[in-house]
């Protein structure tokens, strides 16, 4: 990776990090631009998406454990939250242990929508990976989890 002359370089090592995380960056927003439009065309956003599918996989959850799952932040998770409710895709429960937490679970038309839209979401996230072999998948995954359990 030689940059061009006119390009200010903060070291060879900073300069290919650079490079790296834009590539990171592109091909996240790539992928996540794709999978918004799939998204979006069962009447859910990305978030609502989200919600449903750490339910539907984890089971009911705190609101802040769904926080962190999804990286969001609580204000917006709560927003999600209610949305949901009032569509009938999930409800809130008393907590047995803190009366001030409430326990998100989803509904059977939250189970019914997830589990029509999530095989064609796997299949939509493995064709975005077909570029690559499955060895350099498990090299690639390596890579990125070492990069995150770094920060």
């Amino acid at each position: 990776m030689k940059l061009r002359s006119n390009v200010k370089s903060y070291g060879e090592r900073t300069d290919r990090s650079m490079q790296v995380w834009i590539q990171i960056l592109r091909a996240f927003q790539k992928i996540r631009a794709k999978e918004l439009k799939y998204i979006n065309a069962s009447g859910l956003s990305m978030n609502q998406f989200e919600i449903l599918e750490v339910l539907y996989h984890r089971g009911d959850l705190q609101i802040g454990a769904i926080t962190k799952l999804i990286e969001s932040t609580p204000g917006n998770v709560t927003v999600v939250v209610k949305n949901l409710v009032r569509d009938g895709f999930i409800q809130t429960l008393p907590c047995s242990e803190d009366s001030r937490v409430r326990i998100v679970s989803i509904t059977e038309s939250g189970r019914e929508l997830i589990e029509s839209m999530f095989p064609q979401h796997a299949s939509n996230l493995q064709s975005y990976f077909e570029v690559l072999s499955d060895e350099e998948l498990i090299v690639l995954y390596d890579l990125l989890r070492k990069l995150q359990k770094a920060q």
